[in-house]
């Protein structure tokens, strides 16, 4: 028999009102000056990469085009390659950083897929090491995160140094 582990915190984060305009197209305008602030690690002519607020593991990724749409169909080709290799570039570099024993790569397709901002096409880089998932998000409505986003973005920031684009 198959148990379940229920986590109702996290409908209530997908339920919960979301402020005015798109958190992304307000990240994709940030001045270079603010992106530490506002998480982004890199920003390219197409897309960015930022670190997620809402982590699941420390150095969490967000891999975002700069165009506001919901679906892959929404991008132009130059501006779907460019995000995709930036997505590539951003595995590639959160492995370097924090040596993971995998890589989760993802891209959820509307609210009933996961997606906590659907209006807003983005994939997620997340490392993972075996036995990183615990039961407190389940039993104590709490995540363990042994990092800071703040620690996270400056350990995170050497690696994309020389990815081409705009850095703080």
């Amino acid at each position: 028999m198959t148990e379940r582990l229920w986590a109702p915190w996290r409908m209530e984060y997908l339920d919960a009102p979301k402020g005015d305009g798109c958190v992304f197209c307000e990240i994709a305008a940030t001045p270079p000056a603010k992106f530490r602030e506002k998480l982004v690690l890199v920003a390219q002519e197409h897309a960015f990469v930022c670190l997620n607020r809402y982590p699941f593991a420390p150095g969490h990724l967000l891999v975002v085009p700069r165009r506001h749409t919901a679906d892959f169909s929404g991008l132009a080709l130059d501006e779907y390659d460019a995000w995709m290799r930036l997505s590539r570039d951003a595995v590639a570099r959160l492995r370097a950083a924090s040596v993971p024993e995998g890589v989760n790569l993802g891209v959820n397709l509307g609210r009933a897929a996961g997606a906590g901002i659907a209006d807003h096409l983005h994939a997620h880089v997340v490392p993972r090491w075996s036995g990183d998932s615990n039961f407190m998000p389940v039993v104590a409505d709490t995540r363990v995160m042994p990092e800071y986003l703040d620690v996270s973005w400056t350990r995170l920031a050497p690696f994309f140094a020389d990815v081409a684009g705009q850095k703080a």
